[in-house]
């Protein structure tokens, strides 16, 4: 299927960006094409300004689903966001020494071999979403990349991963709330046909991300918190929770399994154990999650880039937990 051409005002004056090559000396706020080195693999990251947003659901909408919190104003600052999920093309290289024609960068430690094959026959080369890896195996590859680029990337925080989600809008889907259009936006439960599929198939939401719902379902920084909104009214700004445990992480985007009400913008996914209830290892491995082949991530790069001492500092917080 091809990308149906049908863009926004806001996403022609994007493309029309100067596109620039992604170096630590770049601060220009363009839409610009990070390439790997010694590969021949790249992707292009988008700039989200920064802003305030009603995060959460309306209590009134139909169809609600039960993990959405109350509207609440959240203001989060400028970064860039990939365009669409990782892919295998991208995640291989990280994954794989053999692939990676440099050698390994100090302080990265890489994937232990995959136990079963995590596609299940649904694509790997060609750019479909790298799938099944832990939170802690999506960070670590944001430090393989830093590593590489000099630039840091990160995971998206909750509330920036739902901003860029809904991309101005205030409705239950960032098209409307007309779950009938989802298909034109979407891989879910009812044109899925039960499996992920290549990335940018679809139509992009109006800044320009492809597959934000739907697909795979998506990693977040953030500790799964029942409670968020409650902890985060009184100090709105770029809110984290911090994770203190394993279990539970927030996912966002829903999946290729889900129906409609499971891709709306506010959806709150926990990430549960049992998804890797499979995993032969004792203890369970800090890699991969055996039985979620609907998990991948995206990744962001916040416009006010951390010196090399807090960035060292970020992966040290974030991959503690195993």
């Amino acid at each position: 299927m091809q990308p149906i051409m049908k863009y926004s005002i806001l996403i022609i004056l994007f493309q029309i960006s100067i596109t620039v090559s992604a170096q630590k000396s770049d601060t220009s706020f363009h839409i610009y094409e990070q390439k790997i080195a010694n590969s021949s693999v790249s992707f292009k990251m988008i700039p989200v300004p920064a802003g305030s947003f009603m995060m959460g659901s309306r209590e009134q909408e139909k169809n609600r689903h039960a993990d959405e919190g109350p509207v609440t104003k959240v203001f989060v600052d400028s970064f860039w966001m990939e365009e669409h999920e990782v892919t295998y093309d991208e995640y291989i290289l990280f994954q794989d020494e053999t692939k990676d024609a440099e050698p390994k960068p100090d302080g990265i430690t890489r994937p232990s071999p995959p136990y079963v094959d995590f596609t299940l026959g649904m694509g790997k080369v060609g750019g479909f979403p790298a799938n099944s890896m832990s939170q802690y195996a999506a960070i670590m590859y944001c430090k393989w990349l830093y590593k590489k680029t000099g630039i840091f990337y990160r995971l998206p925080t909750e509330a920036e991963w739902e901003y860029a989600c809904r991309a101005g809008s205030t409705t239950a889907y960032s098209f409307g709330d007309d779950e009938t259009e989802l298909p034109k936006y979407a891989w879910y439960k009812d044109n899925s046909g039960n499996k992920y599929h290549a990335v940018k198939q679809l139509q992009p939401n109006a800044w320009g991300f492809y597959d934000m719902l739907g697909n795979v379902a998506e990693w977040t920084l953030d500790q799964y918190k029942a409670d968020y909104f409650e902890q985060i009214k009184n100090n709105p700004a770029n809110p984290l929770m911090q994770p203190q445990t394993k279990y539970p992480i927030t996912l966002k985007g829903g999946n290729f399994r889900d129906d409609a009400a499971g891709l709306r913008s506010a959806v709150r996914i926990p990430s549960e154990k049992k998804w890797n209830a499979r995993d032969p290892q004792i203890p369970k491995s800090k890699w991969w999650n055996t039985d979620a082949p609907f998990i991948g991530f995206r990744i962001v790069r916040p416009a006010k880039q951390p010196d090399a001492m807090e960035a060292d500092k970020f992966f040290a917080q974030f991959l503690i937990l195993k």
